[in-house]
């Protein structure tokens, strides 16, 4: 029964987060905020509402280890898997788009994140830190999007292709997608945290490697999907935002709230290798971020071989 628990906490989540992600960015486009705006912060926010989920349950039912696992391996998959398996199907074209601001900020956040696990756990005060990181880019963003919609009404086409996107959609349907998401992400979290902790105490598997890898894997889902679709429609500044800005939150938004919730112990295992594999994955992204690079079939090759190494570590 806890596979069958994990698989369908799974399932749900998947669900409620493409109804969050089909109603937040609807409800966005209606007031007037530019698709590239939306890509960085609703997508990529509404695609990380599994992992926010899961990490407030684990820690409320005494199972640290998921929700910080769940973060660290979440931002790794996001790069090495989420990238890696889009670019196998089709080259993302990186070179055709501008996101050296955010990656810049998603770096400065995994920075600060690491140095708050070596001064953990990662408490209130600590969490409070997380989250005025967070207001910080956010306002940084309302900047740019003030600034983009004073420049005219350009992103109008880029709207209709946006992941999610449905310029007739009426307003009613709008917010049945947004309570469905809302309802269903809080179940399914329940379920999926339940099997995986039964699961790996059955098997003796650390808690931590559970966070990393199965529970990882399975939240990071939602971005996969809207990473492929962003890479095939050739929006890789969707595809590209979408995994930035979700590994932000992810740091900066859901550490910062569990944080305040409980305290959060940071095991050596992550201070001696998850960390580090969390901040190497994302230098990987330099030449195709900031030398303007197109992340080919090879390289997407290369990631999803680094990222099933990491996994055999992890297990082994």
């Amino acid at each position: 029964m806890d596979w069958v628990y994990t698989g369908l906490g799974l399932v749900i989540l998947l669900l409620a987060g493409d109804a969050l992600v089909k109603g937040a960015v609807n409800l966005a486009l209606r007031l007037g905020i530019p698709a590239l705006i939306v890509g960085l912060t609703i997508v990529a926010f509404g695609t990380s509402a599994p992992e926010l989920l899961i990490s407030i349950r684990a820690v409320l039912d005494g199972a640290p280890g998921i929700a910080l696992g769940n973060v660290v391996g979440s931002n790794t998959a996001n790069i090495l898997l989420v990238l890696g398996i889009p670019a196998l199907i089709a080259p993302i074209l990186t070179s055709q788009c501008d996101t050296r601001k955010t990656y810049l900020g998603m770096l400065a956040a995994s920075v600060l994140f690491i140095v708050i696990c070596f001064l953990g756990p990662i408490t209130w005060i600590h969490g409070l830190v997380l989250l005025a990181g967070l207001a910080l880019l956010l306002w940084d963003q309302a900047r740019d999007a003030r600034a983009h919609r004073a420049q005219g009404e350009a992103a109008v086409d880029e709207a209709e292709d946006l992941e999610g996107a449905d310029p007739a959609m009426p307003g009613w349907k709008v917010g049945v997608w947004l309570v469905l998401g809302l309802i269903g992400l809080p179940l399914g979290a329940n379920l999926l945290v339940e099997g995986a902790v039964n699961i790996a105490r059955d098997f003796g598997i650390s808690e931590t490697a559970i966070g990393l890898t199965l529970v990882a894997v399975g939240t990071s889902l939602p971005e996969l999907a809207t990473t492929v679709v962003a890479a095939m429609r050739r929006h890789a500044e969707v595809a590209l935002g979408n995994v930035i800005g979700s590994n932000m939150f992810n740091l900066l938004g859901i550490m910062g709230v569990t944080g305040l919730i409980r305290p959060v112990p940071v095991e050596a295992q992550f201070l001696t290798t998850d960390l580090w594999v969390m901040l190497g994955a994302s230098l990987l992204l330099i030449p195709f971020v900031l030398m303007g690079r197109n992340l080919t079939r090879l390289a997407g090759a290369g990631l999803l071989a680094l990222y099933a190494g990491y996994l055999a570590i992890v297990l082994g």
